[in-house]
């Protein structure tokens, strides 16, 4: 660096411009963003105020502060646990190691549920989130949806606590009740559900590499689930019947090559009417079923 240069001041457009590069060279996606992101947490301040604020030259413990963030984000620290929150459906949520980062895949199973019980008559439907890690799909529904009744499970207390703080948050924690236990087991003495939701485990362990910044930071409980990524899937699909209504449904997230081996899963065990829905990228990552009306009796 010149003596120029070191004499020039750390103004916000100069800290942005610097971070992008440095990110961009460790390697980081979207480094402008990332960097826009980290430098308004420092300040404490929304991101579209530093574009207001460019000349501004932030304080040294600012600068400080900043400096930490930048060095564990190149470090292949996730963003979201450096600055706590994550926003989703357009909703700001809490996050924390103990629970898997939202992700815009997982919107495509809110929308279609929202989309799905607007058209239904039932005037108060009641919907399970399955591991609901951060509570962010079952706020989301719960925001969208006025009417209906939730509930939540995961078996990770530590997850439980940042979604009820999330529901607190957004004003909805009154209307979704929160257990912990496996999948379904919590609910086992309660009323069948309308509506069944997941975003569950779905990465092989003998698939390909994972990110590192998702391996080596992100809750494994979360994300792996077997060989082929289907093992917490093949149980909902089993075990989904007996805590659905009949013609009850269920919306399930899945990788985006699982489609076709959860289909034929869902056939298997005599789902009905099941729709895929596509992610941008044209890959299906939500698979949509009824419960058979006739066989909900006998499996009640």
């Amino acid at each position: 660096m010149s003596a120029a240069e070191q004499d020039t001041p750390w103004t916000v457009a100069r800290l942005l411009g610097w971070t992008q590069q440095f990110l961009q060279r460790s390697g980081i996606e979207s480094p402008r963003l990332c960097a826009e992101i980290l430098l308004a947490h420092a300040m404490q301040c929304e991101r579209l105020r530093l574009y207001t604020r460019f000349e501004e030259v932030p304080g040294g413990d600012v600068r400080e502060r900043f400096r930490e963030l930048v060095q564990k984000a190149a470090g292949g620290h996730p963003i979201a646990y450096l600055t706590g929150t994550k926003e989703f459906f357009s909703l700001a949520f809490e996050v924390s190691p103990d629970v898997l980062i939202p992700r815009p895949e997982t919107e495509i199973l809110v929308e279609r549920a929202i989309s799905l019980l607007r058209k239904t008559p039932e005037p108060a439907p009641t919907i399970l989130d399955l591991g609901t890690g951060s509570g962010c799909i079952a706020i989301s529904l719960a925001k969208h949806l006025p009417h209906a009744r939730l509930a939540a499970s995961d078996n990770s207390e530590a997850a439980l606590a940042v979604a009820r703080r999330n529901a607190e948050r957004h004003g909805v924690a009154e209307r979704i009740e929160f257990r912990c236990g496996d999948l379904f087991a919590p609910w086992d003495d309660g009323p069948l559900f309308d509506v069944v939701v997941c975003n569950p485990p779905y990465v092989a362990t003998a698939g390909a590499p994972v990110d590192a910044s998702v391996r080596d930071f992100e809750p494994h409980a979360a994300l792996f689930a077997g060989p082929d990524g289907l093992d917490v899937i093949r149980r909902v699909v089993r075990e989904g019947p007996r805590r659905l209504r009949a013609g009850g449904h269920l919306l399930v997230e899945m990788a985006y090559d699982q489609a076709a081996a959860v289909r034929k899963l869902m056939e298997q065990a005599t789902w009905q009417e099941v729709v895929a829905y596509r992610d941008a990228a044209g890959h299906e990552r939500v698979l949509h079923a009824r419960r058979r009306v006739a066989e909900q009796a006998q499996v009640a």
